[in-house]
């Protein structure tokens, strides 16, 4: 949520949601993105090079954590930590 008035603009906040959930998030992307998972590992470091804050990183990580997950049940599919590689058509 946004806390502007006029021409001032303040701090936003996250609010909505399920708190439980939001924070097991929180607490899984600020282990994944500093030891555990190489591609939010290398996501954390884009966003801190791009000068990011940090916790806007690590909130930014966790939707990515949470976009996966819902892939990955949506999908059926079991989580690869590696993206696998396309088949190369042959030349026509």
């Amino acid at each position: 949520y946004d806390d502007d008035s006029g021409k001032r603009s303040g701090a936003r906040h996250i609010e909505g949601g399920r708190e439980r959930l939001r924070w097991a998030l929180y607490n899984a992307a600020l282990a994944a993105s500093s030891r555990w998972n190489p591609q939010l590992k290398a996501f954390y470091g884009r966003l801190i090079a791009a000068g990011k804050p940090h916790k806007c990183a690590l909130v930014a990580c966790a939707r990515k954590l949470l976009v996966t997950i819902n892939a990955v049940v949506a999908r059926g599919t079991p989580w690869m930590a590696e993206v696998p590689q396309l088949a190369k058509l042959p030349a026509v």
